[in-house]
């Protein structure tokens, strides 16, 4: 279950886009999903015809996605409910291939601006490695036992294990980012601390609560009743904290609390986003108030996603400053050491 495919961003957005161009045309959704099946190439061959199969057996929508299982995100299946339950399916696709977008727009620009530090740590490390095996050679020439990293790693050997070690950590992690992404449960505390570094913590916050108004626009604007729609937006943020204040929103909510004194009562929400619910509900247009903090929050989240994106490209700088300064003096001591034992000979 943990190891099975999940549908990337770059595969969701085009595909909710064909649906909600072909729902809002008039096809039929049978012939939709047969045409989506056929074509699908790869990891998604399978979900699909799965999809396509449940469809033509008489399933409804909702049914026919949750069928499939974890291939496509719990949010997409949870708004697909929502959009067979009150005949806006091709809305509610046309919202998700822009959530989508927006977040395959975010993530291309995070990648491409820590593009950079990478290629420069990995740099580093392969002088660092090229340098230990260099010590092999020159050892074996000399008949010597030169070792100015005073690493123990010299020659083949050194540089076979230098390689493992960086490899296992870069493994690791791999293994880390892979196992937030999916949700693992120790994740959890991780996301939990996370949330309260200064730059970090206000980032994620603003991505989450991006999350939470555009579900809450969808939800409610679909008159989706309040409980269900404040479960299903929470667990769009897909973040610990958020997830810890669901239930909390809940049971104010069935205590007889409006949204905005649910979420007020909790702490980390900033007042322009409590002010906005409270308008919202005061005015009776909540959805028409939540779609306006979801474009403010989408802004915010572009602003968020670049200061990830500074602190992590700082952090890459950092570490390979810290390995060529390693490096620099392990080199000066060993040469001060060398000119010392020269001058004691003399």
């Amino acid at each position: 279950m943990f190891f099975a495919p999940r549908a990337g961003l770059s595969f969701l957005g085009p595909f909710c886009r064909r649906l909600a161009d072909a729902l809002q045309s008039g096809i039929d959704i049978r012939s939709i999903v047969a045409r989506e099946s056929q074509r699908a190439r790869g990891a998604a061959r399978r979900p699909l015809a799965q999809l396509d199969e449940a469809i033509r057996r008489g399933d409804s929508l909702t049914a026919a996605f949750e069928a499939i299982g974890e291939f496509f995100p719990p949010l997409m299946r949870r708004m697909i409910e929502v959009g067979e339950a009150t005949g806006r399916s091709a809305e509610v696709f046309a919202q998700l291939a822009d959530h989508y977008q927006l977040r395959r727009e975010l993530r291309r620009a995070f990648l491409l601006s820590i593009v950079w530090p990478m290629v420069q740590l990995g740099l580093a490390l392969a002088v660092v490695g090229l340098l230990i095996w260099l010590l092999g050679v020159v050892n074996a020439m000399t008949g010597g036992h030169v070792d100015p990293l005073g690493l123990g790693l010299i020659g083949g050997r050194g540089l076979a294990i230098y390689l493992g070690a960086v490899g296992g950590v870069a493994l690791v992690a791999a293994g880390l980012i892979w196992s937030f992404r999916r949700g693992w449960w120790w994740a959890a505390r991780w996301q939990r601390w996370a949330m309260r570094l200064p730059v970090v913590g206000r980032a994620l916050r603003d991505l989450a609560l991006a999350r939470i108004a555009w579900a809450l626009h969808l939800t409610m604007g679909a008159g989706m009743d309040v409980p269900r729609a404040l479960e299903i937006s929470m667990a769009a943020a897909r973040n610990a904290k958020f997830d810890d204040d669901s239930i909390a929103l809940r049971q104010s909510v069935a205590q007889g609390a409006s949204i905005a004194e649910a979420f007020r009562s909790l702490s980390g929400y900033p007042d322009e986003f409590l002010d906005g619910l409270a308008v919202g509900e005061q005015s009776g247009r909540l959805s028409e108030s939540l779609g306006v903090l979801s474009e403010q929050y989408q802004r915010r989240a572009r602003d968020a996603m670049a200061a990830l994106t500074t602190v992590a490209g700082w952090l890459v700088w950092a570490l390979v400053a810290a390995l060529i300064i390693v490096v620099i003096f392990r080199l000066a001591f060993f040469y001060l050491n060398t000119l010392n034992e020269a001058a004691r000979w003399r």
